[in-house]
């Protein structure tokens, strides 16, 4: 099951998805970032190829920490832990996860989706 979802940041493939896991792969491009977010139930593990990533992430909208994100560099997310990725560079990365692909909780976003 290959499916291709274009964003405004960039794209999603998504490699893999059964009533078990989800398998993607991301691109986003250089300046670009996906939405401020938080996910009630999906956890994920996020691997970066290449690129350079910078992530807010915490448990408070306004008290976000940031981290750098270099290849081979790799994070989980579990559920209400807010996060965005920012892309600093063009950037691929994988995303393992739990099931949910509607599971996205939008706070902020540079695209107008929340």
């Amino acid at each position: 099951m290959k499916m291709i979802i274009k964003k405004p940041w960039g794209k999603e493939e998504l490699l893999e998805k059964n009533d078990r896991y989800m398998f993607k792969k991301l691109t986003m491009h250089k300046g670009h970032a996906c939405s401020l977010q938080y996910h009630e139930i999906k956890a994920e593990t996020v691997y970066l190829l290449s690129g350079s990533l910078k992530v807010y992430i915490g448990d408070k909208e306004d008290a976000l920490d940031e981290i750098i994100m270099k290849p081979h560099d790799s994070m989980t997310l579990y559920p209400y832990k807010i996060h965005r990725m920012e892309a600093l560079e063009d950037s691929v990365y994988l995303e393992a996860s739990t099931p949910e692909l509607e599971d996205v909780v939008r706070l902020q976003d540079r695209y107008e989706r929340v």
